[in-house]
């Protein structure tokens, strides 16, 4: 699993270029270092010890965050899988990249409606664009928008509280679910370093002393709506890639979580899912408390806050925490998890005052973004991963998302970069950019993509052969051709700015 790179200290601003900037002038701001270090990935690969100096040291809850990096024993310094950009390479030039991409964008695979925009991270510089402002289908590019949304909301060390409090009669057990997807039961759980129901089972036998468990009361009304978005294919709910959204679930709702690691790669990561994630949580739960039958768990409300100790009613009898949003988000983004990406859609709904529900965390999303100074008139969204087809989200939005994430103006939204996918190397596009027509782009393709039928999109960053550091995003949604065919369209636009200058 990918692990968020740190954010350096910022270096030298690029010079910018003399005279009117090309197409439509973007924010204009200082490239950090860190889109250097982010595309280190070999880290993570080989389960080396990962410095974290600075800011991303409190936010994975390091016990040094003074800026001092912090390391395990000595490791073997390992090969960097993607150079760093270079902040004083020449700029591409707008001539250049439409002699580039204007006929690549026009493969009949693609359909009638691509629609792109290429930018500058170091400088915003809009560079290309075609129908770039036009809300298109998203699919999981979506991811993007709610990992930035979901950051800027709570902050990269915000931790997901899973409780257990007093209920109204003694013995009872009220287990309320914060919207943690990723805990456990146990250490066999699907997420490595998730939180644990064991872990809180124990924290609730030491608090209730002599008093034994008679109940377990599932509390998960912190989420509220339909658990599934009306928008959804019909094939979703049972097809292994999403699940009902409850506010308290184990292991993304997975049944088999250990069966799921197992075949993860085999199955790109569909598993079978429970159908009421609260009800089997808190029959995990009561079993660990040593309850057996279905009669002990029922779902029910939690007493009252009333600074109540000890065993009475509401009292808190333990907790647990999920791992930093830092981590979540790079998971979400890395395996394209969908159960994560919703979570994580109302969180951003809850920071925000709003329903936890599928329309709070859209309404929330977009505040947050239009808060942030992105254009919110260019997203429109009933999700949070993606899967519904009523999504919208332009190029443009897209690549000013990135270049805001990317430039140092908001360092803690840089953490949607460690979980991008490499091409020809890791995730989405493991295998991809592999052919002769595309393997320019292996290696300094950096991105998430996005598939529903008859949509394809893909949005990240490139190096070009220069050095210089863009940002793209190419999402189409009348694709005509084999999925194949429009991947590999796709992996022909942005590989055609790997390989040049484009000047």
């Amino acid at each position: 699993m990918p692990v968020s790179p740190p954010v350096p200290p910022s270096g030298a601003a690029p010079p910018v270029p003399s005279g009117p900037p090309p197409g439509r002038p973007r924010r204009r701001s200082r490239l950090l270092a860190a889109l250097a270090c982010v595309l280190v990935l070999a880290l993570a690969v080989a389960g080396l010890a990962v410095l974290r100096p600075g800011p991303v040291a409190g936010w994975l809850g390091d016990p040094d965050s003074t800026g001092t990096a912090v390391a395990a024993p000595p490791e073997p310094t390992p090969p960097a899988v993607l150079a760093g950009p270079d902040g004083n390479a020449p700029l591409p030039t707008e001539a250049g990249i439409r002699a580039a991409l204007d006929p690549l964008v026009r493969a009949a695979t693609l359909g009638d409606r691509v629609h792109v925009s290429v930018a500058d991270v170091s400088t915003g510089q809009a560079l290309y664009g075609r129908g770039q402002d036009t809300p298109t289908v998203p699919a999981s590019v979506t991811k993007l928008a709610t990992g930035v949304a979901v950051l800027a909301a709570r902050g990269p060390a915000y931790r997901i509280p899973t409780r257990a409090v007093a209920g109204a009669n003694p013995g009872e057990v009220v287990l309320v679910g914060g919207g943690d997807p990723t805990l456990a039961v146990n250490k066999d759980g699907f997420y490595p370093g998730a939180a644990r129901l064991d872990d809180l089972a124990a924290q609730v036998r030491d608090a209730l002393g002599g008093t034994a468990p008679t109940k377990v009361i599932v509390d998960s009304s912190l989420f509220s709506g339909p658990v599934f978005e009306p928008g959804w294919d019909a094939d979703i709910p049972t097809g292994g890639f999403g699940a009902a959204i409850t506010a308290l679930m184990t292991d993304g709702a997975r049944k088999n979580p250990a069966e799921a690691r197992r075949t993860a790669e085999q199955t790109n990561h569909a598993a079978e899912r429970v159908p009421q994630p609260d009800l089997t949580a808190g029959r995990q739960f009561a079993k660990l408390l040593g309850l057996t039958g279905a009669a002990q768990v029922a779902r029910g409300t939690a007493p009252a806050e009333s600074g109540a100790t000890g065993t009475a009613p509401g009292a808190e009898l333990g907790t647990v925490e999920s791992l930093p949003m830092i981590r979540l988000v790079d998971i979400m983004i890395s395996e394209s998890d969908n159960v994560i990406a919703e979570a994580m859609a109302r969180q951003v709904a809850l920071a925000k005052g709003k329903p936890g529900s599928f329309a709070g965390g859209a309404a929330a999303t977009d505040q947050v973004l239009g808060e942030l100074g992105l254009p919110a008139g260019e997203i429109s969204l009933a999700d949070g991963s993606g899967l519904s087809r009523t999504n919208r989200i332009s190029p443009s939005l897209l690549t000013d998302l990135i270049t805001m994430a990317g430039n140092g103006s908001h360092p803690e939204l840089a953490a949607i970069f460690g979980g991008l996918p490499v091409g020809g190397w890791s995730g989405t596009l493991g295998e991809r950019y592999r052919a002769a027509a595309t393997s320019a782009g292996a290696g300094v393709v950096r991105a998430k993509t996005g598939t529903l039928s008859g949509v394809n999109a893909i949005a990240g960053t490139v190096t070009t052969a220069d050095g210089r550091l863009l940002t793209f995003a190419v999402l189409t949604d009348r694709t005509q051709g084999s999925l194949d065919e429009s991947r590999a369209a796709l992996d022909r636009i942005s590989s055609a700015l790997a390989g040049c200058g484009c000047r």
